[in-house]
């Protein structure tokens, strides 16, 4: 063994001191234990894990470091005093810029406003629209005074916001008038005619019971409040209101809902605390070296309404005291390659779609991406050759994968900035601090050998407090013992580094064979002419189910389907080779990125059948 620790130190030494302080760690450990067998050594997470200490697909991150116990308030509060004259915030399409004391001022006084409007520790406040500073403010200030903040989706049109408001019972919700073609307030208004003829604050609707305010962002509407009316109300009064308020509130309490994408089924409220997501941004921040990095400048071009905009960026504010800068209000590749050079960015969040759209550019050369030595993909499935060229192309060399779920806060594996290429592109990183995670065979539950598919399954401070008023949902995802049950397929190996096939409602059963969709688009993707390849069961009479591919095409190529199966003959199983290959030029897509699969698997039916009549 010591012998192995040797080797141990030559890498770490000419690595950073993180990885030094570590290696002293393990050999303490083993001192102290030289008889424990490797399962009892556990994974130490404060570095890449060096020592295969796993012996089934079990992991527990063991980690130095403790779990916060702040609230968000809290966390805040202490970024400001450490660089009260910091860059906090750039919104670059409104031109917008605030310090960490500019915004702890904005904070305070919409936080005071809300209470002054008549809100109270424990409401709900639906937030809906695009990546605006009002998203930042609200998200902070709701915290403050204890008001659940809801993060409804930019996207949704009448039915699914009055779904969405009426399931958490939203008391207020703050929008824009219009974006795009989103007409936020005319939205409100057809679900909500008693809007025209209410007094601000005191809305009576027959469709929308709970809701009392509507808060707009810049203009004046009949029966709804400007931002200016509820800053204004924040008199000293309610500030004192506000300050005494900070004893009740506990860093257990229920302070977001995440409605979940919605990719399969009605979306659910995945309730969030205070101690899932200071924790969750802590330790992701952590691990991308967000703790002793200096004049860190992240660019966020996902959205605040999920989970990956609002607590892997937003959160981080407060608890690594970063500057954010968001290139638009909604997604523009140019922009935020825009953004990366105007503002010397060094990190850039994303997720795999928006990756392909920024190494597809034509003039990606253009841009100097010199700064930005650091990323984050996740979000969704992410394809080898798309973090190849990330890393070659954008020259991202520092390029992390991220795995988790809105239920889990959501980060519970990611690597290292420093993991070898074979582990960035093979594997979604290994377990983060303070979680457990299993890999089960769904049919029995029990803990799958080390390389085994199955159920990923997730324990600890990540899991979220419940689904909003939904006690049976809530039940079939958690099982008693407070295990999660992702409904990912994936094995884990003996560092704890995690794969991950594809869903299982995903899963494509051709005759009795599991074919996981990922890994063949996977393979798809490293044909020179292919863009992005999404793979898809379709119905089939005869097999159950049979393999389609839905390839995207490199501008200016052309391809057939003969050419397609001939490139996968030889390389993946014969059962694997899509029997149906469908060129389309876009997928059908969640607000955060996601493919809707049950959507695309429809549409793929859809064009079939026209084939066949044709």
């Amino acid at each position: 063994m010591i012998p192995k620790i040797a080797l141990c130190s030559q890498f770490l030494l000419r690595n950073n001191r993180v990885f030094t302080r570590s290696l002293k760690v393990l050999q303490r450990q083993w001192t102290r234990h030289p008889g424990l067998p490797a399962a009892s050594r556990g994974i130490h997470v404060d570095s890449p894990p060096i020592i295969p200490a796993l012996t089934t697909s079990y992991a527990h991150g063991t980690s130095s470091t403790s779990l916060r116990h702040t609230t968000i308030g809290e966390a805040l509060l202490k970024a400001v005093e450490r660089s009260p004259d910091t860059e906090a915030v750039v919104f670059l399409q409104d031109g917008v810029r605030k310090t960490f004391a500019q915004l702890q001022q904005d904070v305070d006084q919409a936080a005071a406003g809300l209470l002054a409007i008549g809100l109270q520790k424990g409401d709900r406040l639906g937030m809906w629209g695009p990546n605006t500073y009002e998203w930042i403010l609200f998200q902070f200030a709701t915290a403050k005074a204890g008001i659940i903040l809801v993060s409804v989706n930019p996207a949704y049109q009448p039915q699914e916001v009055e779904f969405a408001l009426r399931k958490v019972g939203c008391k207020a919700i703050v929008c824009l008038t219009q974006f795009k073609t989103q007409k936020y307030c005319d939205m409100l208004r057809q679900i909500c005619p008693e809007i025209e003829t209410s007094t601000p604050g005191d809305i009576r609707s027959a469709r929308l019971p709970d809701l009392r305010s509507v808060i707009v962002i810049d203009s004046r509407q009949p029966g709804m409040f400007h931002l200016e009316d509820v800053m204004q109300a924040g008199s000293s009064q309610y500030i004192q209101q506000l300050q005494d308020l900070q004893k009740k509130i506990s860093f257990d309490d229920p302070i977001n809902i995440q409605f979940t994408s919605g990719t399969t089924g009605v979306p659910k409220g995945a309730t969030l605390s205070h101690h899932n997501i200071i924790n969750n941004a802590y330790f992701v921040g952590s691990r991308m070296g967000y703790t002793w990095r200096p004049d860190l400048r992240i660019c966020l071009p996902v959205p605040m309404y999920h989970c990956f905009g609002s607590v892997g960026g937003g959160m981080c504010i407060a608890v690594h005291g970063i500057s954010i800068v968001f290139p638009s209000a909604g997604y523009e590749g140019k922009a935020t390659l825009a953004a990366l050079e105007s503002e010397r960015c060094t990190y850039i969040y994303g997720t795999p779609t928006m990756y392909v759209d920024w190494i597809n550019q034509p003039d990606l050369a253009k841009y100097d991406l010199s700064s930005v030595h650091s990323g984050i993909m996740a979000g969704s499935p992410c394809p080898p050759e798309v973090v190849k060229k990330v890393i070659t192309m954008m020259g991202v060399k520092e390029i992390t994968i991220g795995y988790g779920t809105t239920e889990n806060s959501p980060v519970t594996f990611c690597g290292s900035p420093s993991d070898n290429l074979d582990r960035k592109c093979d594997t979604v990183g290994y377990i983060m601090d303070h979680i457990e995670a299993k890999i089960v065979n769904p049919s029995t539950g029990e803990i799958v050998p080390l390389g085994m598919l199955g159920e990923v399954m997730i324990r600890g401070y990540c899991v979220m407090l419940e689904y909003w008023g939904d006690e049976a949902k809530t039940r079939e995802c958690i099982t008693k013992e407070g295990w999660y049950k992702t409904g990912d397929i994936g094995s884990m190996d003996a560092h704890s580094y995690l794969r991950i096939e594809g869903r299982i409602k995903d899963m494509i059963i051709r005759g009795g064979e599991n074919i996981y969709p990922a890994e063949i688009e996977q393979f798809l993707h490293t044909h020179p002419k292919i863009k992005e390849a999404q793979v898809v069961g379709v119905a089939d009479p005869r097999m159950g189910e049979e393999v389609c591919a839905c390839i995207k095409l490199v501008d200016g190529k052309d391809c057939t389907e003969e050419e397609i199966k001939a490139y996968c003959k030889g390389q993946i199983a014969h059962f694997k080779i899509p029997r149906y290959v469908l060129f389309v030029t876009s997928y059908p897509l969640t607000i955060t990125g996601k493919i809707q699969k049950n959507k695309l698997r429809e549409e793929a039916e859809k064009l079939l059948e026209l084939r066949k009549k044709k």
